[in-house]
């Protein structure tokens, strides 16, 4: 299986660069897998498909404002770190630019203090990881996370260009448990308003935890699909979450995901409690999905519009299959649907 076989033509103006100012406004296209058909609804419709007992899973990742801007403390050079997650005390798994700039022993400084005098974070790079990450241990004075808070920008993947006035814009409503370096965007077009909505029609909402990391913003590089390695990303499961997904998986309605790391997260409890009830528990996931996979716990997905040639589109190709999903997505651009994080949305039925 090559990687060309998942790519295609997208104009740049569909690529939508600012959210929409209502969450709910957004379209949605609605692709049923048993035969390819596709409607075209706008997303508060998205409850004439959902069923009462259905569980719709949502990921609760927070993002934290992750990305850096500093200086190389030597020479005085811009520099850049993304987080992307944090591995004992004060050292982080990071992403950073000028990579081959930022090696072993680089030392950062972010910010000043009110003098000017002294940065008000440090960092020295302790180790190279894998796939071009830096291990970085931060140095600094007060509490981190509010130092983060002040310094840090949200992450915003980089085809998107205009600068967001509302952070809150790129959490979803639900967000609790910080520790992405990512949105899951899927979840940005609900409401609490429309979430109570389902809830009244008898859907069950179920929160899951996924925080994501480098397997977001790491592109396939290589030809043959089987080949790619994802980057582990750490879930947890609560005990009330899983008996909810035990009962739709007994036969109590649908298992429905919230976006692509919702269903990642699903399937990885899929294969670790195959022969079993799902249990409470938490651990890291590199599962991979894509076409020939065969789902276990996911029966419909909630998703945006997502990049050629990358591991989301082989995800949902393997759900609803290679050629309806790039039919679906040749209609959706001739139809100019919003692509990408604060785009559009698509359910797969």
């Amino acid at each position: 299986m090559n990687v060309g076989d998942f790519d295609f033509d997208l104009p740049e103006r569909l690529i939508a660069q600012t959210p929409l100012k209502e969450r709910t406004s957004s379209r949605l296209l609605v692709l049923h897998r048993n035969d390819g058909s596709i409607e075209h609804k706008s997303f508060p419709d998205l409850k004439d498909y959902l069923r009462p007992g259905d569980t719709l899973v949502l990921n609760d990742t927070k993002v934290i404002p992750a990305r850096l801007l500093g200086v190389k403390a030597d020479t005085g050079a811009k520099a850049e770190v993304l987080l992307l997650r944090r591995l004992e005390g004060d050292t982080w798994e990071t992403l950073v630019k000028p990579g081959k700039k930022i090696r072993e022993g680089t030392r950062l400084w972010f910010g000043t203090d009110a003098q000017g005098r002294k940065p008000l974070l440090s960092a020295v790079v302790e180790a190279e990881g894998e796939m071009g990450a830096r291990h970085i241990r931060f140095e600094y004075e007060g509490i981190f996370n509010e130092l983060l808070d002040r310094l840090g920008q949200m992450p915003l993947p980089p085809y998107i260009k205009e600068k967001l006035e509302d952070r809150e814009r790129y959490q979803t409503v639900y967000a609790r448990h910080e520790g992405s370096a990512a949105a899951p965007t899927a979840g940005l077009h609900f409401t609490q308003a429309f979430l109570e909505e389902l809830r009244q029609s008898g859907v069950r909402l179920c929160p899951i935890t996924l925080h994501v990391g480098l397997g977001t913003f790491r592109p396939v590089a290589v030809e043959n699909v089987q080949e790619h390695q994802m980057h582990a990303e750490w879930y947890n499961v609560t005990e009330e979450s899983a008996e909810l997904i035990n009962r739709a998986r007994s036969g109590e309605g649908r298992i429905v995901a919230v976006g692509t790391t919702s269903a990642r997260t699903l399937e990885t409890l899929g294969q670790r409690f195959k022969d079993g009830p799902v249990e409470a528990c938490s651990g890291w996931t590199d599962i991979f999905i894509y076409p020939g996979y065969e789902f276990k716990l996911v029966s419909a997905l909630l998703t945006n519009f997502h990049l050629p040639r990358s591991t989301l589109v082989m995800l949902v190709s393997a759900l609803a299959g290679r050629e309806h999903i790039l039919r679906a997505y040749k209609e959706a651009i001739d139809r100019e649907y919003r692509f990408f994080s604060f785009g559009d949305a698509m359910f797969i039925t």
